[in-house]
């Protein structure tokens, strides 16, 4: 591989030289999300858990959506390498608390190491992976070539780059090229993506299947499902799920109209980042709405008319509870989330027009009746209305879901298989 081209060696100076400062932000931001002391050094490349013995696989992704998007592969590479342990890294306090409750047997999450030369050594020299598999976009410059330089073959899965992302890259072509290089196998979400890399001269590039489309149900209890549809009843039920800032008040407009057809109707409203809950519960008081608050234990009650769900790690109750649900990053120029959970679950999606994160996607599903696109609270608010009178239409809505789910797990064990060949894990 060429040597390193000058913004790199400039980033890498920088990044080293603000090194202590960047630990301390980040530890004051994990230590405020109720991260320990301890584990927040994990940052600083210092491993709080014992390596396991044999081979171990290394998996970097950023945050929750990236890391769930893996699980499902880690669990089937297990069973294709029975001795093969996994590590799964990300970066925020959300996804470590998230993937706590799912990860795949012989897996173990750690905070990534900063971008910097000591954590860096610290990590490599502590858990010596035998390959490393990078997640979409998290392309850390230092974390790449102190890796590869260590002898350790690693891949890019589910890679996306936005034609503006792209713009930029062919502005700085050798930076990009070296960078990307590093890659042994680079797996894109989409053709636009592997065409951009073409472009760039990265030909090891090719276009395959969304990795979140293969993450398969979000788990929940029973149990609590149980007693939630017992109270819940009969009552016209619909879920936005994954609000943003500017969202909530678009979700809360589309309840009240919706309330005066079905006056009785409940709002499941997850936030997609539980620190905005008491800004969310004083909008719904102000609003006029009756709220109770699943983190308070507050009981749903005949009264009820706005559930915040501001709990980590009960997406999947609330998909496999609600029949509508309204996937929002969609509304704001967030770029939209992964709508298969809740097609798994069997919920009709309703979502807004700004989802370029799933350029693909979500007009498939729409085409699939699994979907539908809404442009405002106005329009949210009369497909809520038009799919809760019509009970069978929605029927054929949460059914044409399930189908395409279930349609999009048929290449997880090749790529597995891929992976393994790429990285010389057979």
């Amino acid at each position: 591989m060429q040597g390193a081209p000058l913004p790199v060696w400039l980033y890498r100076a920088a990044a080293n030289l603000v090194a202590p400062l960047a630990y301390r932000r980040v530890a004051a931001k994990l230590s405020a999300q109720g991260i320990s002391p301890a584990r927040q050094k994990e940052r600083r490349g210092c491993a709080t858990a014992a390596r396991p013995k044999g081979r171990l696989v290394w998996f970097h992704a950023a945050s929750v959506g990236e890391s769930l998007s893996v699980l499902r592969l880690i669990e089937h590479l297990g069973h294709a390498l029975p001795d093969t342990s996994f590590l799964l890294t990300s970066g925020t306090a959300t996804s470590a608390q998230v993937v706590a409750k799912r990860l795949p047997p012989r897996t173990q999450h750690q905070f990534a190491p900063l971008d910097a030369a000591r954590p860096l050594r610290r990590f490599l020299r502590t858990w010596h992976p035998e390959a490393a598999i990078f997640v979409e976009s998290e392309l850390w410059p230092q974390m790449l070539s102190r890796t590869h330089d260590a002898g350790i073959p690693l891949a890019l899965i589910n890679a996306r780059i936005s034609d503006g992302s792209a713009r930029n890259w062919k502005r700085f072509p050798r930076t990009a090229r070296y960078l990307m290089n590093h890659f042994r196998l680079i797996h894109c979400q989409d053709q636009r993506t592997a065409q951009h890399l073409h472009d760039l001269g990265l030909t090891q590039a090719e276009a395959g299947q969304n990795l979140k489309s293969l993450a398969g149900p979000a788990p929940y209890d029973a149990a609590t499902l149980t007693d939630l549809q017992a109270t819940i009843a009969n009552r016209p039920l619909w879920l936005a799920s994954s609000t943003h800032p500017g969202e909530d008040e678009i979700m809360l407009s589309a309840h009240r109209s919706l309330l005066e057809t079905h006056p009785d109707a409940l709002l499941i409203l997850v936030p997609r980042h539980p620190e905005r809950a008491d800004t969310i519960a004083n909008q719904v008081t102000d609003a006029g709405f009756t709220p109770a608050r699943r983190s308070a234990d507050d009981p749903i009650t005949p009264e009820t008319q706005v559930y915040l769900a501001d709990t980590l790690g009960e997406t999947g109750l609330w998909y496999a509870l609600s029949p509508i649900t309204c996937l929002c990053g969609s509304f704001t120029p967030v770029g939209g989330h992964n709508p298969f959970e809740p097609a798994h679950a069997g919920s009709a999606i309703l979502h807004g027009p700004l989802h370029a994160n799933f350029a693909t996607i979500y007009p498939e599903l729409d085409a699939s009746g699994a979907a539908r696109e809404v442009t405002d609270a106005e329009a949210l608010a009369t497909e809520l209305d038009t799919l809760l009178s019509d009970p069978a239409a929605l029927d054929t809505m949460r059914a044409n879901a399930r189908t395409f789910a279930a349609a999009q797990t048929d290449m997880l064990d090749a790529f597995a298989e891929t992976l393994c060949k790429a990285l010389a894990l057979r």
